[in-house]
């Protein structure tokens, strides 16, 4: 998977034990370190999924028209086609009669008629075969559960501990959520980006809040298709992108863009179109779900989305170059000299952007800007490499400067660009820098270089 494509993989804190996920971990690098690449770890907190608990058969059929309730103080074994318990002890505080309530994913609906203490009284809408611990969603949104759960707290001291790059928040309603998630991660010791997975109705109304706390939105679609309504979603998905490329963040496209593929060696035409549109869009990632976890075709899978990726990014924007923040003024200097930067690129022949930074900042700010013109972040540091392989059109370098001269300097980036075949002799590049070593976010020069051979 990691030659077929993949930049950043996905840890499921929902499924699996600790020292199952301390095991993938070191596969993952393992096999990174074997492929000569640099590939990210995301930790994904399973947060407050609300469940149905379980049937006494293990399943039970709900057909259309019958009579069924949700309670919180049913025991967890004692399910029947009558009822079922619920894993939220205020759900019935959170609903009121008229309410629709989806299980599984949306393939069962359940109309509220009634509260009658912990007990929510509902008629069947649209039947269906129920199992075990199956989610629960509410139209529309308003189930009041916390985003970080006693698990969560635990998990993110392990994704700390693991020294993941990236973790993932799951069942965001506002930037507190993520603000709580970031300070518990600092204080485990965890460096990483924190992704906020948009996958609420909640989080919809609150998404500019989001987006300035979270270094990374996530478009989770299933649970947010359920909630929000699947004919509003692209709609949904296309603003959530918009805002956040606005916002100068890294946003992922996820859930079921090659879903076919679990059990195809080829995706479907509809799957090509979703993915190519979504990086149309601008998207920084398409992320793989059950067609690499659980999938027959994992391989091809990657495979397939990478040279659909490749192929929708030959195509420009309808209205050619990007003006991205033209009108603004901005707060950092690495940000002014990234804009800068991608402004000259996209105006004269440059063959390559090289961005030497320690924090990834400047090539990610470089990243907003869309551009046939590939950003190299030349950085010594291994796990700055592995958060920038999240971002669009920036591919990581191993460099250590440690030459004392300008010219010097030159030349070790060229032999490095021409030993990986980047670029050829007498190509112009566009080279940034900071003066200050050691100094993150310090990046305050930008060059027009001629590639010359080394002497």
């Amino acid at each position: 998977m990691i030659s077929a494509g993949l930049d950043v993989a996905r840890i499921n804190f929902s499924h699996g034990e600790a020292e199952q996920h301390r095991r993938r971990a070191k596969l993952l690098r393992d096999a990174a370190l074997e492929c000569g690449r640099d590939v990210g770890v995301m930790g994904d907190l399973q947060g407050p999924k609300i469940r149905i608990r379980r049937f006494k058969d293990h399943s039970a059929v709900l057909n259309d028209g019958a009579n069924f309730f949700l309670d919180s103080a049913l025991g967890g074994d004692d399910g029947t086609a009558e009822g079922v318990g619920v894993a939220l002890d205020t759900l019935h505080e959170d609903v009121v009669a008229g309410d629709a309530l989806l299980l599984n994913d949306g393939l069962i609906e359940l109309a509220v008629e009634r509260i009658e203490k912990t007990r929510i009284h509902t008629k069947v809408t649209m039947g269906g075969i129920l199992s075990d611990h199956k989610g629960v969603n509410k139209k529309g949104g308003g189930l009041s559960a916390a985003a970080l759960t006693d698990i969560d707290r635990d998990n993110i001291k392990l994704a700390a501990d693991l020294e993941m790059d990236f973790l993932a928040v799951s069942f965001v309603c506002s930037g507190d959520d993520i603000d709580e998630a970031r300070q518990l991660f600092q204080a485990a010791g965890g460096k990483g980006l924190i992704v906020a997975k948009v996958e609420r109705a909640e989080a919809v109304e609150n998404i500019d809040s989001i987006i300035a706390a979270a270094d990374v939105v996530m478009v989770a679609r299933g649970d947010l298709g359920v909630e929000m309504g699947y004919a509003e979603l692209t709609g949904i998905q296309k603003s959530l992108i918009r805002k956040t490329l606005k916002g100068s963040k890294i946003v992922i496209t996820a859930t079921q863009m090659m879903e076919s593929m679990i059990q195809s060696p080829i995706p479907t035409r509809a799957e090509v179109s979703d993915v190519a549109n979504a990086v149309m869009d601008g998207t920084d990632a398409v992320m793989l779900s059950g067609e690499t976890a659980v999938g027959k075709y994992p391989v091809q899978a990657v495979r397939a989305m990478s040279e659909v990726c490749t192929g929708a990014e030959k195509y420009p924007l309808p209205e050619g170059t990007t003006r991205h923040r033209m009108g603004d003024y901005f707060e950092h200097v690495d940000e002014a000299i990234a804009m800068a930067v991608m402004y000259t690129a996209n105006h004269l022949n440059v063959k390559a952007i090289i961005a030497l930074t320690e924090s990834g900042s400047t090539a990610r700010w470089m990243s907003r800007i869309r551009s046939d013109i590939p950003i190299y972040a030349f950085t010594p540091y291994a796990a700055t490499s592995r958060r920038v392989a999240l971002y669009r059109g920036v591919y990581p370098v191993a460099f250590e400067p440690e030459e004392t001269t300008r010219k010097e300097l030159y030349a070790s980036i060229f032999k490095t660009l021409l030993s990986h075949k980047l670029v050829e002799v007498d190509d112009l590049v566009i080279f940034t820098k900071g003066d200050l070593e050691g100094v993150s976010g310090s990046t305050n020069a930008m060059k027009i270089l001629k590639v010359k051979a080394a002497d």
